[in-house]
């Protein structure tokens, strides 16, 4: 048993213990010195990612390989953003408590086991810390209803989908006699083996885990938890614990499915239509910001679902671009909406926006590239991630697919252009309250790697061809 194979996880639950255990015997407020050891912890996690090295261990229960150090990386740095945009939050909202950015680490390591689980059982444990954090972070405002209600909502929904998971778990153990993504892999190379009941267990954990990214019929929760959550939370949702559960998605249906591709195809291809068609009707009757992200992400999931659909490696890259086009121009994005306060008090009205750009040009600015990017129109990088995406369904032949997507894009197109006319052309209120330096410096680099991502795409392309090419289909 290789256990430095999980060394990155270890040395993030142990520093979530020692950084609880601190924050316990710490006679003073200690907010912001366990905020900056969480962000260490995730930089040294980071680090040891990216120098380690690659295997199996655990007796089959986890992988390191280029596809889940990707993953890894993009993850860490979601939860460091997420962390960051929290520090001014909290001190205005009266949340300074230690427990915020130790629930967060708890989680990180949860998604971190996410990417590296290849056992049915490895994949369930990862799923259920990060779950379980999260549950309490959406309600971590006690004394506003918003967030007790959104707390609630998501853990009674989310235990609902957890027991969808384990049904097919327990179906495929119970059908195929183990648990192992690589014996799976072995005793399904022919999917004339795979019985009517296994084929039930595979769509109750597609079921399970497309609730984790609030792919449609499975995406109730989000509307409401995303708007009464406390917005750093939001953003910490919307990046990180996507990225962990749609890379999870693709190693279970890759590596253990890849064999029963036409079983478990059209099950992909309806969730991911009707994601894009919700995500982009839904929003455009909203006039809450974050109510309008919450139905956003809805439909950046269905693009994403579309490079898994295609079943190919062309397919997968496209969905690690994706995600990682996604990640910054969403944290940006929410990093926006947090400088969004008047007076001390937070907004989150499209109509506060209004005149922005006369106020605040900067802010002004990176929101329109923001906005830009996630219309999908170049050089900015959703329209890249998008265009990969759309490549690798054309390549499998799913036209119906790309063109769904095309045009769910041009409609999507419109609620956020609206934003931007209400940043530009609009009568101007009143200027935003002077936004701490970390906001800033979280905005700004999110909306230059946004921008100019069109001129070093390679290494990024060349990194999500690696990782795409370890996950055997």
């Amino acid at each position: 048993m290789n256990w430095t194979l999980a060394l990155p996880e270890i040395v993030l639950a142990c520093s979530g213990m020692g950084i609880l255990l601190f924050g316990v015997l710490q006679k003073r407020e200690s907010f912001h010195l366990c905020s900056e050891l969480t962000v260490g912890a995730f930089v040294l996690a980071a680090g040891l990612v990216v120098t380690g090295s690659a295997g199996h261990g655990y007796n089959g229960l986890f992988t390191v390989d280029t596809f889940s150090s990707f993953v890894k990386l993009l993850v860490l740095a979601a939860a460091a953003i997420g962390v960051i945009v929290s520090l001014d939050y909290n001190e205005h909202a009266n949340l300074r408590r230690f427990e915020f950015p130790v629930l967060m680490l708890f989680a990180t390591t949860g998604m971190m086991v996410m990417a590296s689980a290849t056992n049915l059982m490895s994949l369930y444990l990862g799923l259920e810390l990060q779950s379980l954090s999260i549950y309490v972070l959406a309600a971590f405002a006690r004394d506003e209803l918003r967030s007790s209600e959104a707390g609630l909502k998501y853990f009674v929904l989310g235990s609902l989908a957890s027991g969808l998971l384990l049904y097919g778990i327990s179906l495929v153990y119970g059908f195929a006699g183990t648990m192992e993504f690589a014996r799976l892999a072995e005793a399904l190379s022919d999917p004339a083996h795979a019985s009517p009941g296994l084929i039930v267990g595979v769509v109750f954990v597609i079921a399970g885990l497309a609730f984790k990214i609030s792919a449609v019929p499975f995406h109730m929760w989000t509307p409401d938890v995303y708007e009464g959550a406390p917005t750093p939370v939001t953003a910490f949702m919307s990046t990180a614990p996507k990225v962990a559960a749609i890379a999870l998605l693709m190693r279970v249906m890759a590596t253990p499915f890849g064999h029963l591709l036409v079983q478990w195809q059209q099950v992909i291809i309806l969730v991911s239509i009707l994601s894009m068609l919700l995500g982009s009707l839904a929003a455009i009757a909203q006039r809450s910001i974050k109510r309008l992200m919450a139905y956003s992400s809805i439909g950046h999931m269905g693009y994403a679902l579309i490079g898994l659909a295609a079943g190919s490696q062309a397919g997968l890259r496209g969905v690690l671009i994706y995600m990682l086009t996604y990640v910054f121009m969403n944290a940006g994005t929410f990093a926006c909406i947090l400088a969004m306060r008047r007076r001390g008090r937070m907004l989150e009205q499209i109509s506060d926006l209004s005149g922005l750009a006369r106020t605040d040009p900067g802010l002004a600015l990176a929101f329109a590239v923001f906005m830009f990017s996630m219309a999908g129109i170049p050089p900015f990088t959703g329209f890249w991630g998008k265009y990969f995406i759309f490549t690798a369904a054309v390549q499998s032949g799913l036209w119906t697919l790309a063109v769904i997507g095309v045009l769910t894009s041009v409609i999507g197109a419109f609620y956020y252009i609206r934003i931007i006319k209400v940043i530009y052309f609009d009568a101007a209120e009143a200027a935003f309250d002077p936004r701490p330096t970390a906001l800033s410096l979280v905005v700004g680099g999110a909306a230059l790697f946004t921008t100019f991502f069109f001129l070093i795409p390679a290494p990024f392309v060349a990194a999500a061809e690696a990782a795409a090419k370890a996950l055997i289909w």
